[in-house]
């Protein structure tokens, strides 16, 4: 694997739900707090998504009190931050080999396009079965679910993950809205599937070079936990 250590970041296009009205899109934070740490450490990042572009922002995400947590609100305020969400580019445009760990944000957006990419999960698994870091948060897990290995297993199979529980999803008053059951579509898969003790609690799942969180107050865990990997490579 080349040593270029840099990290690529996956968002999404979505900016609405097909049930409801509600208007979801990027989860603001997942991808700030992440950031934030790759970042100090020295890590350069790009960012795509399935159809490249602009990309839509939960209009949650932005609310003054999950602004003001955690240093959202800093990242919001900074315009050549937030320009590289004006125009990002297409997952089909990647080279693997430009990136030694990939990231998936969450934001209920990703629910309806990540598991609909064939190039993200043809992505995904190059970046696994070249020995690369794959990671994802929240939602982002959603990525996880149609990615087949080349022995024909799904990536997550026998895996230890976590991602958004649905005791969140339901708590977030989003279970009639969302498409599907993301902890259950899991763990159909053959994934063993694991939460915190209590819903948004930051939790982080390793199992090897897969690095999963559980919700948004994961991005951070995660990314400390991509970050470690990526020094111990070197």
């Amino acid at each position: 694997m080349a040593a270029t250590k840099k990290i690529l970041v996956i968002v999404t296009n979505v900016g609405e739900y097909e049930k409801v009205g509600m208007r979801t899109g990027l989860w603001l934070g997942e991808l700030t707090h992440f950031w934030d740490v790759a970042e100090q450490a020295g890590i350069p990042m790009d960012i795509a998504s399935p159809l490249g572009g602009k990309i839509p922002l939960d209009p949650e995400s932005l609310s003054h009190e999950v602004l003001a947590e955690l240093g959202t609100e800093k990242r919001y305020r900074d315009r050549k931050f937030m320009d590289l969400l004006e125009d990002t580019k297409k997952i089909s445009e990647v080279n693997l080999e430009d990136y030694d760990a990939i990231y998936l944000t969450g934001g209920h957006g990703v629910m309806f396009d990540f598991p609909q990419s064939r190039d993200l999960e043809d992505l995904m698994a190059g970046f696994y079965e070249s020995d690369r870091i794959v990671s994802t948060v929240c939602h982002g897990g959603t990525g996880l679910l149609n990615v087949t290995l080349g022995n024909g297993d799904p990536l997550v199979k026998g895996k230890r993950v976590t991602g958004f529980s649905w005791p969140e999803e339901e708590l977030a008053d989003r279970a009639d809205a969302v498409p599907y059951n993301l902890q259950e579509e899991l763990q159909k898969l053959g994934a063993d599937y694991r939460m915190a003790d209590r819903p948004f609690e930051p939790y982080v799942v390793e199992d090897g070079r897969l690095i999963t969180g559980q919700n948004p107050g994961s991005a951070r865990g995660v990314a400390e936990a991509v970050v470690r990997r990526l020094t111990a490579v070197a």
